[in-house]
């Protein structure tokens, strides 16, 4: 069965998008994954089709109505073969990392709500969190328009790990914050660019010295450019 991705948002023809070239998009043409884009306003009641309301409190913006959210999301659910992870892209929510990626990449699949405007509104997401254990999921520290671009990030870092997307495995393995790292230095002909020529090491054919000067140089990266990583990462290699 392909994975699965079925996306709850304003503007479904953003869906696959980008997610067409590339991995992705191979993957895309060989069915081993799939995406279903869900148009919110398809579930309005009225003429306008209305989505959105003021907020109480007499905050600035729109706030996304929750039966009309919770309709959509309802179809979404009964159309999904399977059992999905539902993701709510928030900035407000936990730090998307790698482990949640690959759990996500070996579940069923995903459903995935957009908000838009200045959010939905508290009562949907809390019944769906209840309900379905619906994830608030933040790609970082600020604030974009809708969340689609975000849905596109989480959905790309999901693909690219399902079984038959990427054929080396070992470039998988090796990748940066699967080894709670940063990834090292890489290099490729020819060998002098620019008067400067790749390390010898890398061309030394010693396994064992190359994988030592990698391990090193993610070390470094790690510890000038990450220091949480770094302080993490020190705190696991202790207790080894």
């Amino acid at each position: 069965m392909a994975w699965q991705a079925s996306v709850v948002t304003l503007f479904p023809e953003m869906f696959p998008g980008p997610l067409t070239h590339s991995l992705a998009g191979k993957g895309l043409k060989k069915k081993i994954w799939n995406v279903s884009p869900i148009q919110i306003r398809d579930f309005a009641q009225d003429k306008h089709r209305t989505v959105d309301d003021t907020s109480y409190g007499h905050n600035a913006g729109m706030i996304l109505k929750p039966d009309i959210v919770h309709c959509a999301m309802c179809h979404a659910v009964e159309h999904f073969l399977g059992t999905p992870q539902i993701i709510f892209m928030s900035p407000r929510g936990e730090p998307f990392k790698q482990p949640l990626a690959r759990s996500l990449a070996q579940s069923d699949g995903v459903i995935v709500l957009c908000g838009h405007y200045e959010g939905i509104d508290e009562r949907v997401i809390e019944h769906w969190r209840d309900t379905h254990g619906l994830k608030e999921i933040s790609l970082g520290d600020y604030i974009l328009s809708g969340g689609e671009i975000a849905a596109l990030t989480l959905l790309d870092a999901c693909i690219r790990l399902l079984p038959e997307i990427v054929h080396n495995e070992a470039s998988l393995a090796q990748e940066s914050f699967d080894l709670d790292l940063l990834e090292f230095p890489q290099y490729t002909k020819p060998y002098e660019w620019q008067d400067k020529v790749v390390p010898d090491v890398l061309l030394s054919g010693d396994h064992k010295k190359i994988a030592a000067w990698q391990k090193f140089e993610a070390e470094k990266i790690t510890r000038a450019r990450r220091p949480d990583l770094w302080e993490l990462y020190s705190q696991t290699e202790c207790k080894k």
